[in-house]
């Protein structure tokens, strides 16, 4: 290429430098069940996205995408155990969980996500490497001082003589301003985490009754504790380019100390007792209550049990609580023996917030490499990690998950870590990916469409495509597929296809011009030429364009990007085949086929993440080696691949071909 226009172009801005190795996880989804739409557009498809588009960028070898299944905790062994009481399902538990992991590793398939290793906590050479790292990780956090044993009151009912864990408790959260449709044992469907003893109105999964309160102990991670490094991490988050702001202000609302609402309407009763609360400050609340704020849990504590005393109503504020580790759950990771507490399992949120380190190292180890190389990677200053989460999963994530990490390196509670210890994961957080606009659950009213659903009305390329541009970074988000809304006409179009279209109408048409022109007029061969110095420039520009937006995790900029540029493809073909026809000038057509072809080049490589299915099928018939998808050249264009233009074999395109197929049903619609 003679021209070096882009390359001013390319100088001109500054541009962001990713690490030299990456970890992406995404989620983990619970074993009792296969993927829904949620699962996979708003955690895996924009994982899996970045997860090649850095591939891509800085070497396959250098990006470790892990997920899998959580086998364990109480949600799986309630809907196990209603399943075998329905009849409907024979086996054990872990022969129910296999299943459900089965099923979502077909999802997953199904959908293009490639990770490197889709793993399961409970079975397999991966749950005997976790079991492995629960019993360092929390061997570590007791020698480093960080765990409480504490005896608190756990529900248990008294018909069925066994204690009730989790979702084996339903009732409504005591958090003020909850939303959540279902408060369980000791936290809500939203993550919102409180005292088994505030739970409001509960009742047995089991009998369907009130349970009992009974003394029990266990251990728990002293997160209060690591208060002021929490804040030093919140405040360091608004410097990174991906920072999401809804995402700080949920965690500064965790940091507030402990408190209490009481509804104005009992101020007589409250003034009868102040004497005797703990030492407070009063303030607003809301415009029905007051606000009690305490300096130490403790005394929110002794406050709460104060105000139940004298039947007066309360409702806790968020803030920081010992984070429960362990549990006497029948299924579950086994604890490892300390002082005179056996016999207990890992509660399922901690052991699966820790569950990548134990996949990273089976993914290693299964490369021929050894299973304690995982520290290599997590420990180092080289190495960004990423975790894709909902936003409902921000508190473990974002704050239980943190400061666990740096409990671990050693007896104080640093935020900077030293040469040695974990690195603290990067998180990328989307709000809600809704149904029809409305909040769809497994566990809610409006039940979500499971993810292979949608398959039987779109390609998965287009989904994914779809999934990308839908901004949840910035919003809670609803897709409306047409075949699945009853409030459809069927002259309305189907929002779920715009993107769609762009691959399979656009860009489709551009590609198949460049090949079908080649072979009419250039008997199959690259006519060689200078690309124009305009398309060069802007082809440099998306490529930088897109590359900022997924380097700031604004990925609904990133398929802006793209559609803009793509579409800009087919006009300067058009326009120029208009001149073509006007003055019968054959050099237009073969500069308009030189310049679309590198058009054609730079947007293949930028869709790749997105739209891996059709974009391989281009390389096929372009006949160039995987480096073509390489960013190291980027810039380069096709002519760089094709060193020999005159004897290089494309495959041939025949009439009706298309890279980027439509769904049979859209095509019989």
């Amino acid at each position: 290429m003679s021209d070096n226009s882009y390359k001013k172009v390319v100088e001109s801005r500054k541009r962001p430098l990713f690490s030299k190795r990456v970890i992406i996880t995404a989620g983990m989804p619970y074993g009792n069940k296969d993927l829904h739409f949620g699962h996979i557009g708003a955690i895996f498809v924009p994982a899996d996205i970045f997860a090649r588009f850095l591939r891509d960028r800085i070497g396959r070898e250098n990006v470790i995408f892990i997920s899998g299944t959580d086998c364990y905790g109480s949600p799986i062994m309630e809907d196990y155990r209603l399943l075998v009481e329905k009849g409907v399902f024979k086996g054990t538990i872990q022969d129910f969980v296999i299943q459900n992991h089965n099923k979502q590793v077909e999802a997953l398939k199904a959908y293009n996500i490639n990770c490197n290793l889709f793993a399961a906590s409970s079975f397999g050479r991966s749950a005997e490497i976790h079991r492995q790292i629960c019993a360092q990780i929390f061997s570590t956090l007791y020698e480093n001082g960080h765990l409480l044993k504490m005896t608190s009151q756990q529900f248990y009912d008294k018909d069925f003589e066994t204690f009730l864990n989790g979702r084996q408790v339903v009732g409504s959260c005591p958090i003020l301003g909850c939303s959540s449709e279902k408060g369980y044992a000791d936290e809500c469907s939203l993550g919102h985490q409180y005292r088994e003893i505030d739970l409001i109105d509960p009742k047995s999964t089991l009998s369907g009754k009130k349970p009992e309160m009974r003394d029990v102990s266990n251990w728990y991670f002293n997160l209060p504790g690591f208060l002021d490094s929490l804040k030093h991490w919140v405040d360091s988050l608004i410097a990174l380019p991906g920072c999401r702001e809804f995402v700080t202000k949920s965690f500064y609302e965790f940091l507030e100390p402990p408190a209490l609402y009481v509804k104005k309407n009992q101020l007589d009763l409250l003034e009868s007792i102040l004497n005797r609360l703990p030492e407070h400050t009063q303030t607003e609340g809301t415009d029905k209550s007051i606000l009690l704020i305490f300096k130490k849990l403790e005394q929110r504590e002794k406050a709460c049990t104060l105000l139940a005393e004298h039947a007066i109503r309360y409702r806790t504020g968020k803030t920081l609580v010992p984070f429960r580790l362990t549990g006497n759950i029948e299924w579950g990771v086994p604890v490892p023996v300390l002082e005179d507490l056996n016999g207990l399992t890992f509660w399922v949120w901690p052991e699966s917030l820790w569950a990548p380190l134990s996949f990273t190292a089976t993914y290693l180890e299964q490369e021929g490499k050894s299973a304690d190389d995982w520290k290599a990677w997590w420990t180092s200053g080289d190495t960004e990690i990423y975790q894709f989460i909902g936003e409902d999963n921000l508190y473990f994530y974002g704050i239980a998950e943190m400061a666990m990490f740096m409990g671990m390196r050693g007896k104080g509670t640093a935020v900077n870590p030293g040469e040695d210890d974990i690195r603290l994961p990067e998180l990328i957080v989307n709000k809600h990916l809704l149904f029809l606009d409305k909040k769809a659950s497994s566990s809610g009213k409006i039940k979500p469409p499971m993810a292979r659903d949608l398959l039987k009305f779109y390609t998965a390329d287009q989904l994914r495509a779809h999934f990308f541009s839908l901004g949840l970074s910035i919003r809670s988000v609803g897709i409306k597929p047409k075949p699945l809304d009853p409030k459809a006409s069927e002259k309305s179009g189907d929002p779920v296809l715009k993107e769609g279209n762009l691959l399979c109408n656009v860009f489709n048409r551009a590609v198949r011009t460049c090949f079908y022109t080649m072979q009419t007029y250039f008997n199959g061969k690259i006519p060689v030429g200078d690309i124009t110095v305009g398309v060069l420039e802007q082809s440099a520009t998306a490529v930088l364009d897109f590359e900022e937006a997924m380097f700031k995790h604004e990925f609904h900029k990133a398929m802006a990007v793209l559609d803009n540029y793509i579409r800009g493809i087919n006009k300067y073909w058009e326009s120029s085949i208009r001149i073509v026809k006007e003055n019968d000038d054959e050099l237009v057509r073969k500069q308009a086929l030189i310049d679309t072809f590198h058009m054609v080049r730079t947007a293949t490589v930028l869709l790749h993440p997105i739209a891996p299915t059709g974009t391989e099928m281009i390389r096929e018939y372009l006949n160039v080696g995987e480096e073509f998808f390489q960013w190291e050249y980027i810039f380069e264009p096709l002519y760089y691949f094709i060193k020999d233009p005159e004897n290089h074999e494309f495959k041939f395109l025949e009439s009706r071909v298309d890279f980027f197929e439509k769904h049979p049903d859209q095509v019989k619609h």
